[in-house]
């Protein structure tokens, strides 16, 4: 049987890096500078925990800006399908958002240089951790504990730690795989969930939900 799992939560502190772009040319070559993971981090993932997150149909921060003030349905739908859960690092990402702008300002129809009516702030993030105190010891206890779980332990365990654990999956995942073979099933499952496409609330009750089905067929 695995360790106790240990239910963190977290939160983020917002750094400016002191860069902005006032058209999509100068967005284009910020990023290809812009090397630091934290950067692409924040402008992806970090928005499911800001306060005003209101599951917006552009998901990440570039289709966000593309689509309200470059005013570029195009752009922003090709930005806004991309899965940040699909690029094993960050500068993969980054060089996937870069050839997307590159596509865009070859075509004709769009002037790269025509400002936009508001600036696009380039920020990362630092995340602090807490440790709530409190302790699962099985499978069924966690099912349990999920629905009351906060949306920032959501983030800590089941997104943030992609990019902690050496296998790239979810602390989830991870604790079932050690907690036996009767729980293959179920930690499989879990990591089937989308990580991105989804609000933390979404995502808590798709854990929930699979956490009851996997947990109530093993008790048959």
């Amino acid at each position: 049987m695995a360790d106790p799992f240990a239910i963190t939560d977290c939160a983020l502190i917002v750094v400016a890096t002191g860069e902005k772009a006032h058209n999509l040319r100068e967005l284009h070559d910020r990023l290809q500078r812009m090397e630091d993971p934290g950067v692409m981090y924040f402008h992806f993932w970090d928005g499911l925990l800001r306060p005003n997150f209101v599951d917006p149909e552009y998901q990440n921060d570039f289709s966000a800006w593309a689509y309200r003030h470059l005013h570029d349905q195009r752009l922003a739908e090709r930005l806004s399908l991309i899965n940040p859960g699909d690029y094993r690092t960050m500068s993969a990402l980054r060089q996937r958002v870069i050839h997307i702008i590159e596509d865009r300002m070859d075509e004709g129809d769009f002037d790269p240089h025509g400002d936009a009516g508001h600036s696009f702030y380039f920020m990362r993030s630092q995340i602090v951790i807490f440790d709530t105190r409190m302790r699962v010891h099985t499978p069924e206890e966690m099912g349990a504990r999920i629905p009351r779980m906060s949306t920032s332990s959501i983030f800590y365990h089941f997104i943030d730690a992609r990019r902690r654990t050496a296998t790239r999956r979810n602390d989830f995942v991870e604790w079932l795989k050690a907690s036996g073979d009767q729980y293959g099933r179920l930690a499989d499952a879990i990591a089937m969930i989308d990580p991105y496409f989804n609000t933390l609330l979404e995502m808590r009750a798709q854990l929930a939900a699979v956490f009851e089905h996997h947990l109530g067929t093993l008790n048959q």
